[in-house]
């Protein structure tokens, strides 16, 4: 990969890193805000739903914050866009489509596969 695609992607992945954590504090706002009390009970329920979800997808993007963490970490080491498996070059498609990939499109569909083999047994 050369200097400018490395360059495309840590951008890439610094906006999306942003972009996360504004919309975390964005719903660290509001909940500091807005009272979750609600005079009817079917009211309180689904409020109470809504922010379940919402915290549960706050909860997701903490944890692909360290996965981008990662990827710019191997961005300086010069690792980025290597197979973590093999040490093959990961296509640029993956990479544009999934950023933080680790792995090819075929060491991943082994590695899920094994791993549902695991599963069933």
């Amino acid at each position: 990969m050369n200097p400018l695609q490395l360059e495309y992607f840590r951008q890439r992945l610094w906006s999306w890193k942003k972009q996360i954590l504004a919309d975390s504090e964005g719903t660290l706002a509001v909940l500091q805000n807005e009272p979750l009390r609600e005079p009817d009970l079917n009211d309180r329920a689904s409020s109470e739903t809504d922010w379940s979800i919402e915290l549960r997808t706050r909860d997701r993007q903490r944890k692909l914050i360290s996965k981008i963490e990662a990827a710019l970490r191997r961005i300086d080491d010069g690792e980025y866009g290597y197979c973590e498996v093999t040490g093959e070059p990961i296509s640029l498609g993956r990479l544009e489509a999934r950023p933080i990939a680790t792995m090819t499109v075929e060491a991943q569909e082994r590695h899920e596969r094994h791993e549902k083999i695991s599963r069933d047994d």
